[in-house]
């Protein structure tokens, strides 16, 4: 059981990167890797049962793997630990958030160790939080917080559970309580972490943690600058996905230099982000084609952030406020430069506001009503 806990955290660090933008709340740093993972159900054929379905999650036949982990469970007399949390795995993987509820639950059901109870807990306002957010409803919300706040009296210091609270907190309008947990979760974070700098926004504006909030990532770009989409905060933002295999997304490429070049000098960052496998392939074709604007290699569908941003197609090109907020999404070369222009303005007033001195107060008008 003391390694179920562990187990547990490392396959949900992995598999929330696949959710973050539906349920866009962050992990901090993950935990080491088990030297010695559970293997799975006791009985042979539940063993059996639960090896299959594993095969099915690496071909992502999510929906065959939920079947195959919950026949595993019953067939190991429903205590089958390492199927429940994979079948919840397989649910949030398809979208079925009242799965994984009814997953997490089980799990709750099943362990006994303090850590243990709050990581299911955990999983289980995961689900909750994605379900409401998705079915803009307030119930799973609400079960949600109730599941992070009962995560948080086991382990009261855990940054996950602190900043998951805290955001469910905000999308039920509890400002102020919003506010006291993501100062808590700076009390025990690292600075270091991807979102320390989005909590700081948030303790400032709470409003903020329940709009559409693009997720956050940390990146070096192929010319050595590390950057987070925090570190762009006041700028507009376009990503495009892309790879140099895709003829469309070649197609788009003149279109997406355009934008570079004719909002140079202008408070918006173009990055491209390519889910090309050979790194050699992709260096030669943006220096040939001068690409010169930031540029990333996440390496396939499933990098780590195609898979925050969901792209399942591209070119996807997406945009991003001067705050973070994800805007639009666009698979194909859309025509977006309409909406950077408004973007743009807006992050040009806002930024103006800023810099402006404080207007002083006359003092004389209010002096002669009196």
């Amino acid at each position: 059981m003391r390694r179920f806990i562990s187990l547990l955290a490392y396959f949900f660090v992995l598999l929330f990167l696949s959710v973050i933008s539906t349920a866009q709340t962050p992990v901090s740093a993950p935990p080491s890797k088990p030297s010695t993972p559970n293997k799975g159900p006791a009985d042979p054929k539940a063993k059996k049962t639960y090896d299959d379905a594993l095969k099915l999650t690496r071909e992502h036949h999510w929906a065959f793997a939920l079947d195959g982990f919950r026949k595993a469970d019953k067939q190991d007399g429903g205590h089958c630990i390492p199927c429940e949390f994979e079948a919840w795995n397989a649910a949030i993987e398809i979208g079925d958030f009242k799965a994984a509820r009814a997953q997490a639950e089980m799990l709750l059901a099943n362990v006994t160790n303090p850590g243990d109870k709050a990581q299911a807990q955990f999983l289980l306002g995961q689900a909750c939080m994605a379900e409401g957010m998705r079915d803009k409803h307030d119930e799973p919300i609400a079960a949600a917080e109730a599941a992070f706040s009962e995560a948080l009296r086991i382990r009261p210091n855990n940054t996950n559970y602190l900043y998951a609270e805290a955001t469910a907190l905000a999308y039920l309008k509890r400002d102020e309580d919003a506010r006291k947990h993501f100062q808590a979760y700076l009390k025990y974070a690292s600075r270091e972490d991807v979102d320390y700098a989005r909590a700081q926004r948030f303790v400032e504006r709470p409003e903020l943690a329940r709009a559409k909030m693009a997720p956050n990532f940390r990146l070096t770009t192929l010319d050595g600058r590390t950057l987070t989409l925090e570190s762009l905060t006041g700028k507009v933002v376009l990503i495009d996905f892309w790879a140099t295999w895709c003829g469309p997304c070649r197609e788009a490429l003149p279109h997406i230099r355009q934008i570079a070049n004719k909002f140079d000098g202008q408070p918006l960052v173009v990055l491209s982000i390519s889910l090309d496998s050979d790194e050699a392939k992709w260096k030669e074709f943006v220096g040939k084609n001068g690409m010169t604007w930031m540029q990333y290699r996440d390496g396939s569908f499933e990098g780590r952030i195609s898979k925050q941003f969901n792209v399942t197609a591209i070119p996807a090109t997406f945009t991003i406020d001067a705050d973070g907020v994800l805007e639009d999404q666009h698979v194909g070369d859309a025509n977006i430069e309409g909406k950077l222009k408004k973007l743009i303005a807006g992050a040009t007033e806002a930024a103006n506001r800023k810099s402006l001195p404080a207007s002083p107060v006359d003092h004389s008008a209010s002096s002669l009503n009196y």
